[in-house]
């Protein structure tokens, strides 16, 4: 019933649409969703996971999910990063990664809302030490269309998979395209 209700407000009233799947069978990924340039990027993100209806996550820092809202941020996939005895936020990802069967991950490079001209190499090297490929999901207001594009496996060489990457955000506008990454 729920998943009824978000096509319907997804598809019909807000007239989105959205091209291409995740392959239920890729358990773990990084999605490396951009751009994102307005807080309302992350209710298109649950609507899409609501419709597609595969396990999404993101993560945050421990604190986030105590009383009163953990269980909410739990609920929509959140999994609390422990950055405790010194950890970096890639080593403390990657063993979520590891402790889990099923994790899909959600991430935006950008890192704000706000204009930036460099992506966070974070989602990479998250993907790289898990040893899990990226999926490219962009955002694209203009044409009201999520696209999800093919999973990428990396080489270890970040200048030439990220030409492979960013290919896929080509000629995408966010909500506030002054405000995106220009790939």
């Amino acid at each position: 019933m729920k998943k009824r209700l978000y096509k319907f407000i997804f598809f019909r009233l807000m007239g989105w649409k959205i091209t291409g799947t995740i392959d239920a069978g890729l358990k773990k990924c990084v999605m490396m969703v951009m751009p994102h340039t307005c807080n309302f990027d992350f209710f298109i993100g649950l609507f899409c996971r609501g419709i597609i209806g595969l396990e999404m996550n993101f993560v945050g820092k421990k604190e986030l999910f105590t009383f009163p809202f953990g269980y909410y941020f739990r609920s929509i996939g959140g999994a609390p990063l422990d950055r405790s005895g010194g950890k970096n936020n890639v080593d403390a990802t990657v063993e979520v990664f590891n402790s889990r069967e099923v994790f899909r991950m959600a991430i935006a490079p950008e890192g704000t809302r706000k204009k930036v001209t460099q992506l966070r190499t974070g989602f990479y090297y998250i993907a790289l030490k898990a040893n899990v490929p990226i999926i490219p999901i962009a955002f694209d207001y203009a044409k009201k269309e999520v696209k999800i594009g093919q999973p990428v496996t990396l080489t270890g060489n970040y200048e030439e998979d990220m030409k492979i990457i960013l290919s896929h955000f080509k000629g995408v506008q966010g909500k506030f395209p002054e405000r995106q990454f220009q790939v």
